[in-house]
């Protein structure tokens, strides 16, 4: 086949893009996903918000420990733009939320239900609603971090090329879409060229000044490897202080968001310090 991205073929891609084939126990880690904020729920203080007309437009707020105006986690999680929702993404919230951070986590209208330009202006409202209303939780409207996972460090990433938020988390984010319409994604996807474009922030202009924390798991593709640190090249060429947070050894493309909720662990702490120094 004649290569159509960096030197690959679609079957190439579709192999450094598939990252559930990284993972033998994926269906384990994403029921952990449900099961951790199911008992988050069960522990916290939290209740689900609308930000529009549709069922999938709605975010769960969990409420900080300690009183407010507290700095806000807004996160957008990951399945590639078709899978998973707010019920699977709240296993960060009792670290957080522990921590003195009110915590928001997204949900959007799934592929292919929804194409990806209207699954990335869900988000943005869902961001709006968060400014306008989060004080009304305790949360405070002027210190806004946003976070993502896979598809979901995709969104975050395009939230914060819009400006207006204080920083960062991107977990092996997706952030140049060119070669998504070769690969089997665009199953579902269904992205021309200029699609991919315009909703790749890599090629789009990017904020300076920010604190980003990007990371990806150990055992990882090339490709999504790639991805994390040529995006952290770019957002540290354009003037923001970038982190990349070293891969904790044997940690996948999944279990990364469990690092990321875990007190302790280099990726939470490096989040924690960055929320909390922008106050």
């Amino acid at each position: 086949m004649t290569p159509t991205y960096r030197g690959m073929d679609p079957a190439m891609l579709d192999v450094q893009y598939n990252a559930r084939a990284t993972t033998p126990n994926v269906l384990d880690i994403l029921a952990e996903y449900r099961a951790r904020t199911d008992a988050a729920k069960a522990a916290l203080r939290w209740t689900t918000e609308r930000y529009g007309p549709t069922e999938p437009e709605r975010l769960d707020v969990y409420t900080a420990a300690t009183p407010g105006p507290a700095p806000v986690l807004v996160f957008l999680h990951g399945g590639y733009w078709r899978a998973l929702d707010a019920a699977d993404s709240g296993s960060m919230a009792p670290g957080f939320t522990a921590s003195g951070i009110c915590v928001v986590a997204v949900n959007y209208t799934l592929a292919p239900k929804a194409s990806l330009d209207r699954i990335v202006e869900e988000c943005r409202r869902a961001l709006d609603w968060v400014r306008a209303n989060i004080a009304w939780h305790g949360g405070d409207p002027s210190r806004l971090h946003l976070a993502g996972s896979s598809a979901g460090g995709h969104l975050a990433a395009m939230l914060l090329a819009d400006g207006g938020v204080r920083g960062a988390t991107l977990l092996s984010g997706l952030f140049d879409l060119t070669p998504i319409p070769h690969t089997h994604i665009n199953a579902w996807m269904q992205l021309d060229a200029e699609a991919a474009a315009r909703n790749s922030p890599a090629l789009l202009p990017l904020p300076s000044g920010l604190p980003v924390i990007l990371a990806h798991g150990d055992t990882e593709t090339a490709e999504f490897k790639r991805q994390t640190n040529h995006f952290a090249a770019e957002l540290a060429a354009a003037g923001n202080e970038v982190t990349v947070v070293p891969p904790r050894p044997g940690s996948n493309h999944f279990d990364l968001l469990f690092d990321f909720g875990e007190p302790g662990n280099p990726l939470f702490e490096a989040t924690l310090r960055t929320i909390r120094g922008r106050a």
